[in-house]
């Protein structure tokens, strides 16, 4: 049966937990422990099956059921428009049926052959403000200092710091002499080699992001990434002024509610690294954007954070873009939910070539979320 009909449309909330507490960032207040996770399972009439996060409600998805593969998934460029809020379940139901793990499919697309074993660089995105309880910089900074040698123990050689403490939660000086001090202190924990990234959510403005790059410029900082509001001007700005003063440093923006004249800004030169959201954006999508920031000469690094399947989701990617530069990972273990062939070292990680996502769903867990309170669409 080589066109089957999508004859059952599952969907259920899994519930995982981070290691620990995420705090603040510039813009909202504690993350926590508590992550959920959707997962939406496709089953065909010939009893295949594949699952993955999805954004499509109930009522949509039941609008998809009793498509047939084909009119679904095209092989040459992945999900179709209206299959797209649910492409992940549906490109891991393709790998299955193909014995293919998604980046050799997605690679394949791109003409493109990903080496094996297939790892993909990443970084560790959980250094956020979880410091605001302590009164004394030192202290502060040697708790997250603490939270990337824990990283660094994991296997991470590269790692996010979320800054900006000056914009909501500590008054502006504090805040940014905060900011500074534990970028110092990352830095001396990790050593001189991983990457360091900066994340402002936005918490900056021109004059506070350069403040805090040339007082850190010895420490290599190798993205600020949304460091003020979308602004082309600003933009221009920031990048002639780190031009001007011998700092290599990248930026990135793109995460949240991007401009539409982002890829324009991209292609420009104003714009280094676009982070789209992996699942806002999608993956088929991202197959496309990537694509286009290959040929300006521009960086991938897709956004991802609080929905753990995107740790996966985001290093297939790596397979079919180029400039594809990191995996966000977020450190998350969900009940119900195996990634036993993925596996961190040396800053970078091993996705399995097991079919689809290379993920393992347990069925009774799965179902008995599916019963508390999600939805099962039969034909």
């Amino acid at each position: 049966m080589a066109n089957p009909r999508i004859v059952r449309i599952a969907g259920g909330t899994l519930e995982g937990r981070r290691p620990r507490h995420a705090g603040s960032n510039a813009r909202l207040g504690a993350h926590g422990e508590v992550v959920r996770v959707p997962i939406v399972q496709l089953t065909t009439e010939d009893g295949a099956t594949g699952f993955g996060r999805c954004r499509a409600g109930r009522e949509e998805l039941q609008g998809l059921l009793g498509d047939r593969l084909g009119e679904a998934f095209d092989e040459r460029h992945g999900a179709t428009a209206r299959w797209l809020p649910c492409e992940y379940s549906l490109w891991d139901l393709i790998g299955q049926r193909t014995g293919q793990p998604v980046y050799a499919l997605a690679a394949t697309m791109a003409e493109r052959t990903p080496p094996s074993p297939f790892r993909a660089p990443t970084y560790d995105t959980s250094l956020y403000f979880d410091d605001l309880h302590l009164s004394d910089d030192d202290e502060a900074a040697a708790l997250i200092a603490d939270e990337a040698r824990d990283g660094f123990a994991r296997g991470h050689r590269a790692f996010k710091i979320k800054v900006g403490r000056g914009a909501r939660h500590l008054p502006l000086g504090a805040g940014t002499r905060r900011d500074i001090a534990i970028i110092r202190a990352v830095r001396a924990a990790v050593g001189p080699e991983p990457p360091l990234m900066l994340d402002a959510n936005n918490g900056y403005n021109l004059n506070l992001t350069k403040q805090v790059l040339h007082e850190t410029a010895d420490c290599q900082i190798f993205w600020i990434e949304e460091p003020f509001h979308e602004d082309p001007i600003l933009y221009r700005d920031l990048h002639d002024w780190l031009a001007a003063e011998g700092l290599p440093i990248l930026i990135a923006d793109g995460e949240g509610d991007a401009s539409p004249r982002l890829l324009d800004w991209a292609r420009d030169g104003l714009l280094d690294v676009v982070q789209y959201d992996i699942f806002s954006h999608g993956f088929t999508p991202w197959l496309a954007t990537g694509h286009q920031l290959d040929g300006w000469g521009r960086r991938s690094a897709p956004h991802h954070y609080g929905a753990h399947y995107g740790n996966y989701a985001a290093g297939h990617l790596a397979g079919a873009i180029g400039g594809f530069t990191f995996v966000e990972w977020d450190e998350v273990a969900t009940s119900g939910l195996a990634a036993d062939g993925y596996r961190i070292e040396d800053g970078r990680v091993t996705i399995p070539d097991a079919p689809g996502f290379g993920l393992t769903l347990d069925d009774d867990l799965f179902h008995a979320a599916v019963r508390a309170g999600g939805f099962d669409l039969k034909l």
